[in-house]
Order: structure tokens, then C-alpha cells, then sequence
């Protein structure tokens, strides 16, 4: 199974060190390195805040880094997909509709996802998932969301032909849920957190639930991860010590996005007391994960293809 091991990743991160040593025309280099990030991605919005990743990527010879916002992750998916934008970080679900669409995308690293929840209005009269039998529920399409959706309502009996979804960004999903016109929403922090404390949203289930929970992962396209793996290991690199920092810093990382997104501190302190911070190669596990979910998604008619993961799981360089 090509998998990324952690001995490889060890090498790649040896080659890419070895790199720096090389003069810049000895080796393949992009004009620019094009991340795409979210704003619940908070290692990556200090990664951009601190130039970590600008900082390694000088010494290869690589000029510029650009960083690109995304609301969630479909729309990240198609835009790499298209060549606009080289590597970020998404849930579990879009990298598994990118693949059933023919998308030249790769997973290149994992990381543990954010918590997510499905919540109802304070005085909602839903206590339980088998309530929301017949609910307006939202969710992103093609979401990690929709994954913790699925399985939330499989919990209680249900699919999603025995509710009414309703496919928002999280932005409209917001709105929404303000405005009375929804019965649940699943979403994922630090939306999840917004909704907690500034709309007193209630919780059913949450990924604390091992039933419902999930990873995330690293992923870049196929021609940036086959002409530049020595670039994209330096980058993995760097987020992957800085993730491990973040994670030992909380209440610092805290006060770092809350001055880079506008959400307020205590926000994102309430996220990130429940977040867990690694990073590391893709597992057989991982892949296995994947699998189980795309195999999933074809049986209830989700994806219209049957996809093999460990198709797309890319292999680091040797030094």
C-alpha cells in the first residue's frame, strides 16, 4: 500500500534539508508556493502570521509564498484542482468527492481534525439525534461536515433521505441558523464554538463521540507534489514542527488567530481546549479510514464512482 511511513518522512525531510546546500539552478524550484488555508486552520493562520514556511523555502531558493483563504474546503479542493492553488489542508470528506471527480490531487499528510458538532437552537424541542427525524438540517456539501452528518444520523437509524439537508457554506449556515431557519446545523470549530457562545447553540452529539470522529489532511496537487517534492517535504516540515508547537502554546495560538481573524479570543481558547495537535505522514490507518468513508459514500449514492485511496497517497523523496 503506498503509504507515507514516518521513516519516509524523515527522509524527505532530509532531502529537503540536503536541498538548501544545493545552488538554486541544481534543482527544480516553483516562482511562488501557493497555500490554500481556512480560517478555522489555525496553525496555518500563525504559519502565515510568523513566515515560517517563507523563511525554509528562502533557503531553497523558492521567492514567494502566497496564502489564499478559503471559507471550507470543496471550493479549496476545486481551486487546487484547477491549478490555482498547490497544497492546504481540508477535512476528510472533499478530498474523497475530489477523487470519484477525476481531481489530480494527492495526500501528502494527517492531522487530527477540529471538533465538530450538531447543534440546534436553545429552545429547540430536538434533545436527541432520532428527533431530527423530518428537520431542516445544514451542512456544507462535500463537507467534513457531511461525513459527521451521515454518521450522526446512522447513529439513530436515519439517512439522510429521512431529513431535509439543506447545503450551506458556513457563512450562509450562520445566517441561517440566526434567523430561525433551521432546525441543526453541523459544523466544525471554530464555527462550532461562535455558535456555542454567541448564539447559545445546544449541542446533541459531538466528535468526542470516537463514532463520529475523523482526521484531517494535508493535500496538494499531483503536478506540484511530482515536480517539486523537495519543496513540498520542506513545507510539511515546517508545518508540522510549528502544528507541534502550537499545540504545547494554546493560549498564545489563541491570542495569534484572534487578532489574524477577528473572532474573539475566548472563542477560540474554548476551541482550542478540545483540539488535539499532530501532524504526521498518512497511515495505513488513514488510507483504511478513507477507504471505509468513499466505500460508504457509494452505496448511499454519494460519489458515482468507486475510488481506490491508496491510489493518491503520495511518496516522498529519497535523499
Amino acid at each position: 500500500m503506498p503509504t507515507l511511513s514516518r521513516r519516509q518522512l524523515l527522509l524527505a525531510t532530509a532531502a529537503a534539508a540536503a536541498g538548501a546546500a544545493r545552488p538554486a539552478g541544481a534543482q527544480a524550484l516553483p516562482a511562488e508556493v501557493r497555500i490554500g488555508f481556512q480560517k478555522g486552520a489555525a496553525t496555518l493562520v500563525l504559519a502565515r502570521r510568523q513566515q515560517v514556511v517563507e523563511q525554509r523555502l528562502k533557503t531553497l531558493g523558492v521567492a514567494s509564498v502566497k496564502w489564499v483563504e478559503f471559507s471550507f474546503g470543496p471550493p479549496m479542493l476545486e481551486a487546487m484542482g484547477a491549478g490555482a492553488v498547490d497544497l492546504g489542508s481540508v477535512g476528510d470528506t472533499p478530498p474523497i468527492f475530489a477523487q470519484a471527480g477525476g481531481s489530480p490531487l494527492v495526500y501528502v499528510a494527517a492531522t487530527p481534525s477540529s471538533q465538530h458538532a450538531v447543534l440546534v437552537p436553545a429552545d429547540s424541542s430536538i434533545r436527541t439525534l432520532a428527533d431530527l427525524k423530518g428537520k431542516r438540517i445544514a451542512f456544507g456539501k462535500g463537507s467534513s461536515a457531511h461525513n459527521v452528518a451521515i454518521k450522526a444520523l446512522a447513529l439513530a437509524g436515519l439517512t439522510l433521505k429521512d431529513v431535509e439537508p439543506l447545503y450551506l457554506s458556513p457563512a450562509d449556515a450562520t445566517a441561517a441558523f440566526n434567523g430561525g431557519k433551521l432546525d441543526a446545523w453541523v459544523v466544525w470549530d471554530p464555527y462550532y464554538a461562535i455558535a456555542e457562545r454567541h448564539y447559545k447553540a445546544r449541542v446533541i452529539a459531538d466528535t468526542s463521540d470516537k463514532r463520529l470522529a475523523s482526521a484531517s489532511y494535508f493535500l496538494a496537487s499531483r503536478d506540484f507534489a511530482t515536480r517539486y517534492p523537495v519543496v513540498l517535504a520542506a513545507v510539511l516540515d515546517e508545518i508540522g514542527k510549528l502544528t507541534r508547537r502550537a499545540g504545547q502554546r494554546r493560549e498564545e495560538l489563541a491570542t495569534v488567530a484572534a487578532e489574524a481573524t477577528g473572532i474573539d479570543q475566548k472563542t477560540w481558547e474554548a476551541a482550542f481546549d478540545r483540539a488535539e495537535f499532530s501532524f504526521g505522514p498518512v497511515t495505513p490507518a488513514h488510507v483504511a479510514q478513507q477507504q471505509q468513508l468513499a466505500d460508504s459514500f457509494l452505496a448511499l449514492g454519494i460519489i458515482p464512482r468507486r475510488i481506490q485511496v491508496a491510489d493518491v497517497v503520495w511518496q516522498p523523496p529519497r535523499p
